[in-house]
């Protein structure tokens, strides 16, 4: 079983709480938390992989705690996904500078996969930062910067139901090639057997008083049953 640590940035839409860039009627924290649900339920579809956020809902996390709980969880990979800002525009994704060949080998992966639903008219590129997520996992980590929350175009796209779903499948999608995870068998139909011609009778009471067979007749009636009282 493998373990995939998914850090939603920030913290939230509370008072107090960090909500990250915020612009065109959007906050860095909501979209990403929306872009994690979605993850949450696509991860469900494979097998051998456990998940654990740092967040599914508005909520005071300090960068630190974040590090340190991936690694006392024994993460396999960390993920921090991210909205962009600062007058640009597209996708850009990160990892620690001079980071192994595993880890770049990880942000190839995943970086394909969003470019490859062309969400975004940009690709910035795969960049190094010496960001704290970063630098302080224990495990192969990267981060992902999901457009521009101040520029109309990329804000319009993350406004977007349907925009957002892809975002998310394509970070689900670099992880399950990277990690060569396999979806869950779909469950097998049931057959149903053919019909043999015949007829098949339900009996529901038989009595020796006639008097509570009609009664039992009234309530299947009323149920909506066609019934009829045979007497032998």
């Amino acid at each position: 079983m493998v373990k995939v640590y998914i850090d939603l940035g920030h913290e939230g839409d509370v008072k107090g709480m960090d909500p990250g860039a915020v612009a065109n009627g959007l906050k860095e924290a909501n979209v990403v938390l929306e872009i994690g649900k979605y993850i949450k339920d696509m991860f469900a579809e494979y097998e051998n992989v456990e998940i654990k956020f740092s967040r599914l809902g508005d909520k005071n996390f300090s960068l630190t705690q974040r590090t340190n709980e991936a690694n006392a969880w024994g993460a396999d990979l960390y993920l921090s996904i991210h909205i962009n800002a600062g007058g640009g525009t597209g996708f850009e994704s990160y990892i620690y500078p001079g980071a192994g060949s595993k880890t770049q080998a990880f942000q190839n992966a995943v970086h394909a996969k969003i470019i490859s639903k062309k969400v975004f008219g940009k690709d910035r590129g795969k960049k190094q930062a010496d960001f704290h997520v970063l630098r302080e996992t224990k495990m192969d980590a990267m981060l992902t910067e999901n457009g521009f929350i101040d520029n109309k175009t990329d804000a319009a796209i993350l406004k977007d139901r349907k925009k957002l779903i892809e975002i998310a499948a394509g970070h689900v999608e670099g992880v399950a090639e990277f990690l060569g995870l396999k979806k869950k068998p779909d469950p097998k139909p049931i057959s149903t057997p053919k019909p043999d011609g015949r007829m098949h009778y339900v009996q529901i009471g038989a009595f020796s008083d006639y008097d509570n067979a009609e009664k039992l007749a009234a309530k299947a009636k009323k149920a909506g049953f066609d019934v009829y009282i045979k007497s032998e």
